[in-house]
């Protein structure tokens, strides 16, 4: 019974996102960095993400290059340097990287994780953390684009353009 309890406290500080306020756990070392995450990689996070948001009644979200710029540029910033924040390594927030690709934003969130190793895993992370599951099922959210870098770096950016400067939602999350 004892290792029962000692797995759900596990699994709850595993679950608890932390905000860019908030120190990131050590870095990992500094890992070579693909050219591109792969379209199929890509293609399955938005697959994952719409099937959640319509198993919980939301419409679908649309794919956007320009967030997937964003998203590619922060995953590819993280494992060349080695570390995870929301914060870049030039002291970018989401809201700066997404503007730097053009993207005009009323709404703009922004989930990251490390160490999973597939698609099904890191959406699977993110739905069982109460803060990225938030972001994954906004009703204010109406584009999407993933990211994954070597070292598998995550990124999933949320957005919807056109009504000017707005909130922000950042989560991140590791796997124990």
């Amino acid at each position: 019974m004892k290792n029962v309890y000692v797995i759900g406290a596990l699994v709850m500080m595993a679950l608890t996102g932390c905000t860019p306020d908030e120190a990131p756990s050590a870095p990992p070392p500094a890992t070579p960095v693909s050219s591109d995450a792969t379209a199929a990689t890509r293609a399955d996070i938005g697959t994952l993400l719409n099937a959640a948001r319509a198993q919980n009644g939301l419409p679908p979200l649309t794919a956007n290059a320009q967030l997937a710029a964003a998203a590619r540029a922060h995953a590819q910033d993280m494992a060349r340097s080695g570390f995870f924040s929301h914060t870049g390594s030039d002291g970018s927030k989401p809201s700066k990287r997404v503007g730097a690709q053009g993207y005009n934003f009323c709404y703009v969130a922004e989930n990251i994780a490390q160490g999973w190793s597939s698609p099904d895993q890191v959406m699977q992370g993110w739905m069982d953390s109460p803060g990225h599951r938030t972001n994954n099922l906004s009703r204010e959210a109406r584009e999407y684009g993933a990211a994954r870098a070597d070292g598998d770096y995550w990124v999933l950016v949320f957005g919807r353009s056109g009504c000017g400067a707005g909130r922000i939602a950042v989560t991140q999350r590791k796997p124990d």
